[in-house]
């Protein structure tokens, strides 16, 4: 079995298909997919789609991009609220985004902090976005940690190794992306090969980001065995270990969601 620790199935165009979304990803071994929330005006339709699939699970959070429409007055105890459903394993995506800067950037750093607390008060992990901003989310990571009691996942993970080795000291995850297998991304691929075997997570990210040979279609769950069999590449273990591994991977960081 494979899980997909990231994904977006209500965003279009996959939205207009879920049934036969979720159907192609269990065909492909897909046991798991986790849909991630992004604002809090869709996240209704998250927990919805949630609970219409046992395979699909969710979480809460706004995302950097939208911190300036609706994050700035969201507080720790807001989110609290949010995530009281059982379907609820996570908190964001959150985090950094300085490529893009859609919102200011001290509204995203305190946006940052009020989930990094959400999480610590209800012991869930959180889902963390961090594009051109390594330092500074190195930095409120370590702030917020309190000795430790933080955990997550660094999502769709494409930064500078600094990255990879500050959230791995603080305990946190490392997910791949369908990037692993563009032709250019060799970089991300010699920094996947010295993530230990139990930090990694596979994802789609989708629908973006679909990886080889479906580059420049939208991506979708099932597309997960692609990046974990070149990550199986990468270690030189077999597609089979690729998938035992992340997937208990997951539900050790994701406890709530249960298996199958």
């Amino acid at each position: 079995m494979l899980v997909d620790s990231h994904c977006h199935i209500d965003y279009d165009p996959l939205g207009e298909d879920k049934a036969g979304v979720v159907a192609r990803a269990r065909a492909a071994g897909v046991g798991r997919m986790l849909n991630i929330g992004t604002t809090r005006e869709d996240f209704p339709q998250i927990c919805k789609t949630a609970e219409a699939f046992e395979d699909v699970w969710c979480t809460v959070g706004v995302h950097p991009h939208h911190v300036s429409e609706e994050g700035e007055s969201l507080t720790t105890q807001d989110i609290i609220a949010l995530a009281n459903h059982p379907k609820v394993v996570g908190i964001g995506e959150t985090g950094l985004d300085y490529y893009y800067d859609h919102s200011p950037r001290d509204m995203q750093q305190k946006s940052f902090r009020e989930h990094l607390r959400a999480c610590m008060a209800l012991n869930l992990p959180a889902v963390i976005h961090s594009r051109e901003a390594e330092e500074d989310t190195a930095k409120i990571l370590r702030e917020e940690s309190a000795g430790g009691k933080l955990t997550g996942v660094m999502h769709c993970f494409s930064s500078r190794r600094v990255l990879a080795e500050d959230a791995l000291k603080l305990g946190f995850y490392i997910s791949l992306s369908g990037i692993l297998t563009f032709k250019k991304s060799q970089e991300l691929r010699d920094i996947a090969r010295d993530i230990p075997m139990d930090r990694l997570l596979v994802e789609t990210d989708s629908p973006y980001l679909a990886p080889e040979p479906f580059r420049g279609k939208p991506c979708e769950p099932a597309y997960v065995v692609h990046t974990a069999k070149v990550l199986a590449e990468i270690k030189k273990v077999s597609p089979e270990e690729i998938a035992r591994l992340t997937t208990e991977n997951f539900f050790r960081l994701f406890g709530k969601v249960a298996r199958p």
